[in-house]
């Protein structure tokens, strides 16, 4: 059964897509710790990210780093932070996440921003890159 990132990147379930190659797909998280908050993952479907192959792992983070700068310059933050967390969905994903205060990284802390306020964050992050 595909995972629900496998399903955004069929185009089964909608997303606040960020940016987009042939192998990864980065877009925004539904339940943030910040606003901006972002998860890049690879197309092909792996459960853990220390399971990909070298070259689809160096791109991963390849791709995370030419995100991270436009995430940064849309949202005000002190710097991007950058977790893999790996229990929530199982494939292969990164969190960059706007930080100003190390309480950002707590995934037990969520927002819930509505669509309207997404669609408009993802638009400010795309301006940039």
């Amino acid at each position: 059964m595909p995972t629900i990132f496998s399903r955004i990147v069929a185009g089964e379930i909608p997303a606040h897509k960020i940016a987009e190659t042939d192998d990864f797909l980065a877009f925004l998280d539904v339940m943030p710790t910040t606003i901006g908050h972002t998860l890049v993952i690879p197309k092909k479907e792996v459960d853990y990210i220390f399971a990909l192959d070298d070259n689809l792992y160096a791109g991963l983070m390849a791709f995370a780093r030419q995100v991270a700068p436009a995430i940064e310059k849309a949202i005000p933050c002190k710097r991007i932070g950058i977790a893999v967390i790996g229990l929530e969905v199982p494939h292969a994903h990164v969190h960059l996440i706007p930080l100003n205060s190390i309480t950002d990284m707590d995934f037990s802390h969520k927002i819930s921003p509505s669509q309207e306020e997404l669609a408009e964050t993802a638009n400010k992050i795309r301006q940039y890159l």
